[in-house]
């Protein structure tokens, strides 16, 4: 059985984008970035709360914020192009990114919603234990028909002791 290929994006950024986005998101509490599969992560502290990838900047989105996102027109982190599966991070208008007092507000909702998430619990869905299917018991033998006569048993006799 062969796999299917699969696609992948690029997520590189150029050092230009990168000193850039840093640059406009200085202004942020405890900022600070890590390489991610060819991109980038940034951080709050301890928050994770964008991804800047193939030159595009990204910010978690909940339920907060995702309406300011659907009307700027932008769409979600898809990190395999074929395949329309899609993150909680959504790309970052430019006119947003190009105004550093407006992309800390975004930034900002953004860091509330990673916060949010991570102070959900995760929803796991208990399962009650499937029992093991028991095997049917397998029906006792029949006695087989005897062929020859069982040797009698003797009682035995007490003796008398001396």
């Amino acid at each position: 059985m062969t796999r299917p290929t699969i696609k992948f994006r690029s997520l590189r950024v150029t050092p230009e984008f990168r000193d850039f986005v840093l640059g406009q998101l200085a202004p942020l509490p405890q900022l600070w970035s890590k390489a991610m599969f060819g991109g980038i992560g940034l951080y709050s502290g301890e928050c994770f709360f964008g991804i800047v990838a193939a030159d595009e900047l990204f910010f978690k989105v909940d339920l907060s914020n995702r309406a300011a996102y659907e009307a700027a027109g932008s769409e979600p982190f898809r990190p395999v192009a074929a395949r329309p599966v899609t993150m909680s991070y959504w790309r970052v208008p430019i006119e947003v990114l190009e105004d550093t007092g407006e992309l800390a507000a975004w930034a900002l909702a953004a860091i509330r919603a990673a916060g949010n998430a991570a102070s959900k619990p995760t929803a796991r869905v208990k399962r009650k234990a499937t029992p093991k299917p028991r095997p049917k018991p397998k029906p006792k033998p029949k006695p087989k028909a005897q062929s020859r006569p069982q040797p009698k048993r003797h009682k035995r006799v007490a003796r008398k002791k001396r």
